[in-house]
């Protein structure tokens, strides 16, 4: 999860999260080459008199000064869109959950048991034990396997929501009368934090998401007692 003072992004849990990071990094240094050109170009100008007529007026800087920026786009753009369709592959998923933004709570529903779902509140400040996050403890935590394939189909019951988990590179609106899906593979097993990423409304600062991973057997296990108590 984020720390105070931390300026980067957190730590990857998802192959997806790990491309965004690389492509964040990537575009990062051309910005930096970028402004360290413009930067020496105007501490060159203002720096010195002299002038040269063949830059003031030359068909060749014309040519550089159009196809560079071009390449620069394209540098960026290509990388951009392989993303955007790895973002996009959803291909057998594992797991399905349904999740439901209400105001404001999450609800699960694991599609592929009978009766396998739970509503998701926020622990109040006066209920956290110590270790837990205020603010971003939920009393049931959406738990998943690792290593799996997982779909989430995201919508909304009253307004406008958004399903977000920074660390797993997910952020689906959740809209009413609407279903959206998303797909992420949990990479290690960790606790992931997230919260509603829409402005839903006096109280959207308090609706957490919180994705436990495990492994699979322990999931096993765990979908087992859930049913038993349903």
């Amino acid at each position: 999860m984020a720390h105070p003072s931390q300026l980067g992004f957190q730590d990857a849990a998802s192959p997806v999260m790990e491309e965004l990071l690389h492509f964040h990094d990537h575009a990062l240094m051309i910005v930096f080459l970028i402004s360290t050109l413009v930067l020496y170009i105007i501490v060159a100008m203002v720096s010195t008199k002299l002038t040269n007529k063949y830059i003031l007026d030359s068909q060749e800087i014309e040519i550089i000064w159009t196809i560079l920026p071009a390449v620069v786009l394209i540098l960026i753009a290509l990388p951009s869109l392989r993303i955007l369709y790895l973002m996009d592959e959803i291909n057998d998923p594992h797991l399905t959950i349904k999740a439901m933004g209400h105001q404001w709570y999450w609800s699960y529903e694991y599609t592929d048991y009978e009766e396998l779902g739970f509503d998701s509140y926020m622990v109040p400040t006066q209920d956290l034990t110590p270790g837990q996050f205020r603010l971003l403890e939920t009393d049931h935590r959406m738990v998943v396997p690792t290593e799996s394939p997982v779909r989430v189909l995201v919508s909304a019951e009253d307004v406008l929501h958004s399903w977000a988990v920074p660390a797993l590179g997910v952020k689906m609106d959740a809209v009413p009368g609407r279903l959206n899906q998303t797909a992420f593979i949990a990479s290690r097993p960790g606790v992931f934090y997230g919260q509603c990423s829409e402005i839903c409304g006096a109280n959207h600062s308090f609706m957490p998401i919180v994705v436990e991973a495990v492994p699979l057997e322990h999931f096993e296990n765990w979908s087992s007692l859930m049913l038993e108590d349903a």
